[in-house]
């Protein structure tokens, strides 16, 4: 059954998705300093400009490591209390949409027209992950840092690994409140740059909007930003070739074309491929329409159906073979 969100793509140029993972800002073990990720956004710049010739594009991203620098950074200044995740996920949609709208616009013709959204996303307040913070954010410390930072600002503290880390609720999005902006934006013909670090997570009450200490899944929030503009394909691009059985076995197998039913039933665990499998399993269930997982630099291949791993209800019509 369609989600009540979707609604029917517009007539015209097909709509595309494009979930940036985190390779998009940073490769892995590279320092994040602003010009490796620059140079990093305008690599992925580069390969998302050629679709717009031909397709609506809508660009979302991940925020984790720079969440993770702000934190780190507030840690060296206790005058004033550490500013919520609500607030620094807007700081990092605003540093991070700058850096790839600008990169966007150097890698384009001309009046091509851009828009960086701030993206409110509302969640429950009664998800049960309110109850059962699993989401590692900020510095580590030893086992008596986390007991004082605990009694001191009423934060939940897990070990992980040998070390201890702040944990947040990671809740289920359920609603983008800037929705119509975004559909009025890809009217106008204008590539919209929205969603970032799976939005700032907000809930609605008495007509209220308030940030929350949380963490919403960026893949679930691109799947959930996919079905409401009625995108024709979800692409979340990431720093492997697509999805795996076997991975780091010598009988490692990328997944080429796969049904929704296929796909989940491998259980890919949430520290992996989880959170993309899962919203790629949902789009395609959901809307009939295909998603697909893979590397950045075959994102052309990808939209053709070419390459990555090809998520469809029907693989034998969807499959190019």
């Amino acid at each position: 059954m369609a989600s009540p969100l979707m609604r029917p793509p517009d007539e015209g140029r097909p709509t595309i998705v494009v979930a940036l993972g985190g390779n998009a800002l940073l490769r892995r073990s590279e320092p994040m300093t602003a010009d490796n990720q620059r140079r990093n956004v305008a690599v992925a710049a580069r390969a998302i400009a050629p679709l717009t010739a031909e397709h609506r594009v809508v660009v979302a991203h991940g925020n984790g490591p720079q969440v993770g620098l702000l934190a780190l950074q507030a840690e060296s200044y206790r005058d004033v209390k550490p500013y919520p995740l609500d607030v620094l996920g807007a700081e990092t949609q605003g540093m991070i949409g700058y850096l790839l709208e600008q990169e966007l616009r150097n890698a384009l013709p001309p009046g091509a027209t851009l828009a960086t959204l701030l993206t409110m996303i509302e969640v429950d307040p009664d998800d049960p992950a309110f109850a059962n913070p699993t989401k590692f954010v900020g510095p580590v410390c030893t086992r008596e840092e986390a007991a004082s930072r605990s009694a001191e600002m009423g934060w939940e503290f897990r070990q992980d690994g040998a070390a201890w880390r702040r944990v947040v609720p990671s809740p289920k999005p359920r609603r983008i409140v800037e929705m119509e902006a975004i559909r009025r934006l890809l009217e106008s013909e204008s590539i919209v740059i929205c969603a970032g670090g799976g939005g700032i997570p907000t809930t609605a009450q008495a007509g209220r909007l308030d940030g929350v200490e949380a963490v919403i899944d960026k893949d679930l929030a691109s799947e959930l930003l996919a079905e409401a503009i009625g995108a024709d394909l979800l692409v979340m691009a990431t720093d492997v070739d697509g999805v795996y059985t076997g991975w780091g076995t010598a009988a490692q197998r990328r997944i080429d074309w796969v049904t929704p039913n296929d796909l989940e039933a491998h259980g890919f665990p949430a520290g992996s491929m989880g959170p993309k499998v899962d919203a790629a399993v949902r789009f395609a269930s959901v809307t009939g329409r295909r998603a697909a997982i893979g590397s950045l630099d075959q994102i052309g291949d990808i939209v053709g159906g070419r390459a990555g791993t090809n998520v469809s209800a029907d693989v034998a019509v969807g499959h190019p073979a």
